[in-house]
């Protein structure tokens, strides 16, 4: 991956940091007091999806990343600084690990997991939709498209509940 994919791949993930956070303002402002904390997570989480997937697919033609490894580097980067990020602003808001791993459960509509996998799987899943010459992903192709189809019915199943 040359110096200017990175630089790219990391300004795009900021952006996604940036709308991530205006998502959570939106929720804790507007959404939780409208229609309960379950419920305001299930909505934020699949709007979170919608904007990463979105975003990827608006940025993947600019970041120019063509080689399935570029996009899978791409993916497992952005999934770390989430993660790094996630459990930094956590501590640094004095809450426990404990506390924090919850957030990776799907307990009380929380979908904090299924975001992240949306990072990992995004930029290959997103290049494949947009036609941008990724030619193989090798055997790993479908099973990308069952695990965005997999989040799908597993968003369906908690707004069904």
């Amino acid at each position: 991956m040359t110096l200017e994919l990175f630089g790219k791949a990391l300004l795009v993930w900021v952006g996604i940091l940036v709308l991530a956070v205006i998502n959570g303002i939106i929720r804790e402002m507007l959404i939780i007091p409208a229609l309960g904390s379950t419920y305001a997570l299930i909505l934020s989480g699949v709007l979170l999806m919608l904007l990463i997937v979105g975003v990827t697919y608006l940025a993947l033609p600019w970041m120019q990343a063509r080689k399935a490894k570029h996009l899978i580097l791409i993916g497992l980067g952005w999934f770390c600084l989430t993660l790094v990020f996630e459990f930094s602003f956590g501590l640094l808001q004095g809450k426990s690990i404990p506390e924090l791993l919850n957030a990776y459960t799907f307990k009380g509509g929380q979908y904090l997991a299924a975001c992240i996998a949306c990072h990992c799987i995004g930029a290959v899943f997103d290049s494949k939709v947009s036609g941008l010459g990724v030619v193989t992903v090798g055997v790993h192709n479908k099973s990308l498209v069952r695990t965005q189809t997999t989040l799908r019915f597993v968003c369906a199943a908690q707004l069904k509940r």
